[in-house]
């Protein structure tokens, strides 16, 4: 027996059981150091796993072994216990032992003695819990020296421990069950522990999930050491120059935001498809792999143009430099967790997203549509996107169109969706141990239509405006990079004297524009923008009006600034003319009082 004469002692794996999170293995991970501390606090018995739980986990400290989460749970951190019960809906009730033949006919044994054959119990949850209910019942009711340690595991718990509101009677049976056994007194004082596993959290039942007897433990992707571990034993006895530019070590740094079965993808993939792996190859399988750990609902992109590309807004792009510079020196206390860039529509913001990640040289990643008409569905995604960014760091996060995307705490009859997924986007985005390493860029035309709660100091910290191009030196400026942009130029003396509808072409106008005179040089046979071509187009272009919906964005994105440095000239004196930031407020709350009433 593993049990101690004292029940009040806790114990969990180590050569003869530790009591103590200091003397745990090395090679354990971070979350079954967390785990090990509730469970010798007294406070905590059961506990649900959740994130990357379907990955391979350290077997031991030489890195020579890898298995999966429950083999991990009942052979190391219970690996001392009389018993290691496992239940799932496919296999039922079984005892578990790893790869321990003799432990696992011990457990058999013991098991008999106290309930009988569990192989023979069905395999329907109400059934199995109940007999499990048994063993811990006949356990705790036992003499001390009769009685054993003992940890339940549950394999995907959530179709045990189903969401929802309106529950089966079995469905509340389980529900029940499970929340006695975390809440029973005699049960915490034993060494017994119930260990509820699933990739996704917002899945099981959050009466379950919310219980303060309960705790839910995130398993993160891998970090580097264990990366380099995994790759240094995936790639024993290989010559690993023969199909790689990089060596495991290289590999493991580089990885970061990827799963160990993914790692495993990558080398068969490079081995077996006999397709080298080098720079372009890697980047390629690593921005599948990612977009895949994620599900679709990132999408990787590659920044062509640093912010040098950007015309005008020179404080905005003094200050995005500064703080580039500043992530490259890894002097991240200063940085901000995030920015928001706002602005009539059309006017280069996520291009000035996508320039600042070029600047900074870090992985950027759009964060696509991750809601669900289906109830908990929208949760989760978002819980595996969070967890994929966490593991990536430094990375941009591009969230277009946010005052949609974000939500906010108003659950406005959709049965509280919108009032999570918004609270866990704010939790993260204030999470001030991920300052430098997720970089939040929020893109909208209508700032006041985003929550107070995500635009405060802590949050997205840096409003920057954005505005259309104000004066002729810009607007010439934007159609020779725009130029470029498209793969041409244009030179300075075939730009016209003076360009036309000054202060109302918006970035999106001038690539318009561009394309359109660049089709016509092409057809003309002339290898670069034409005089003629740019002239003829800028003749017949005609630009959208000015609107009482772009006059709203613009005083909105005044509203939203932050430093006054970031205003151009133009709208600084706009500002001074309206009298100052309050009557810029009154008069945008009078034309959403107009555009309402339409």
């Amino acid at each position: 027996m593993t049990t101690t004469d004292s029940e009040d002692t806790k114990s969990l794996a180590g050569a003869d059981g530790v009591s103590k999170v200091s003397a745990l293995p090395s090679h354990f991970p971070d979350w079954a150091g967390r785990l090990a501390e509730l469970y010798f606090s007294g406070t905590t018995s059961s506990f649900i796993l959740h994130g990357n739980v379907f990955d391979f986990v350290r077997m031991n400290g030489d890195g020579s072994r890898w298995g999966g989460l429950a083999e991990f749970v009942a052979e190391q951190l219970f690996g001392r216990w009389d018993v290691v019960l496992h239940y799932d809906l496919a296999r039922g009730l079984r005892p578990l032992a790893g790869a321990n033949a003799k432990r696992l006919q011990g457990m058999v044994e013991k098991l008999n003695r106290v309930i009988g054959d569990v192989r023979q119990v069905k395999r329907d949850p109400t059934t199995s819990l109940a007999a499990i209910d048994l063993f811990i019942q006949k356990n705790v009711m036992a003499d001390a020296d009769d009685r054993l340690s003992a940890a339940i595991v549950i394999d995907h718990a959530s179709y045990v421990a189903a969401r929802g509101d309106r529950l089966s009677l079995n469905d509340q049976i389980h529900l029940v069950t499970l929340l006695n056994w975390a809440s029973s007194p005699y049960i915490k004082r034993l060494n017994l522990a119930f260990v509820m596993i699933d990739s996704r959290l917002t899945d099981i039942n959050d009466r379950l999930s919310s219980n303060p007897h309960v705790a839910a433990i995130e398993v993160p992707l891998p970090a580097a050491p264990d990366r380099e571990a995994f790759l240094a034993h995936t790639t024993r006895g290989l010559d690993v120059t023969s199909f790689s530019d990089y060596s495991t070590a290289e590999l493991g740094k580089l990885t970061a935001g990827i799963s160990l079965t993914d790692l495993e993808v990558l080398i068969r993939s490079s081995r077996e498809g006999g397709r080298r792996l080098d720079a372009v190859y890697f980047r390629d399988l690593k921005k599948r792999l990612i977009e895949r750990q994620a599900t679709g609902m990132l999408e990787f992109i590659e920044p062509k143009w640093g912010l040098d590309t950007v015309v005008g807004h020179d404080a905005a792009k003094q200050r995005l430099l500064d703080d580039a510079a500043l992530i490259k020196q890894g002097l991240l206390d200063t940085v901000p967790m995030g920015y928001l860039f706002c602005g009539p529509v059309g006017t280069g913001k996520s291009f000035l997203a996508t320039c600042v990640a070029g600047s900074i040289g870090v992985p950027a990643v759009v964060l696509k549509n991750f809601r669900s008409k289906y109830v908990g569905e929208s949760e989760g995604n978002l819980e595996r996107v969070l967890n994929v960014l966490r593991s990536m760091g430094p990375v941009v996060v591009v969230v277009d169109e946010a005052d949609t995307v974000l939500g906010d705490r108003d659950s406005g009859g959709d049965s509280g969706i919108n009032a999570r997924i918004f609270g866990m986007i704010a939790s993260q985005m204030g999470d001030t141990r991920y300052r430098g390493k997720i970089i939040w860029m929020l893109l909208t035309a209508r700032p006041d239509l985003l929550p107070i709660d995500i635009k405060r100091q802590g949050r997205a910290e840096v409003h920057i405006p954005l505005f259309y191009p104000t004066n002729q030196t810009e607007l010439r400026a934007m159609f020779r990079i725009l130029a470029r942009k498209a793969g041409t130029s244009v030179a300075e003396e075939d730009l016209p004297e003076v360009i036309p509808h000054e202060g109302n072409l918006s970035g999106a106008d001038i690539e318009g524009i561009v394309g359109r005179a660049w089709r016509a040089s092409l057809l003309a046979k002339a290898t670069n923008i034409t005089k003629e071509a740019l002239a003829s187009t800028l003749a017949t272009f005609m630009p959208s009006t000015q609107s009482l919906e772009r006059e709203l964005q613009e005083l909105a994105a005044m509203i939203e600034c932050t430093d006054a440095e970031f205003l151009p000239p133009a709208k600084m004196a706009r500002l001074e003319q309206l009298g100052g930031r309050e009557k810029v407020q009154e008069r945008a709350t009078a034309i959403k009082q107009i555009l309402e009433e339409r």
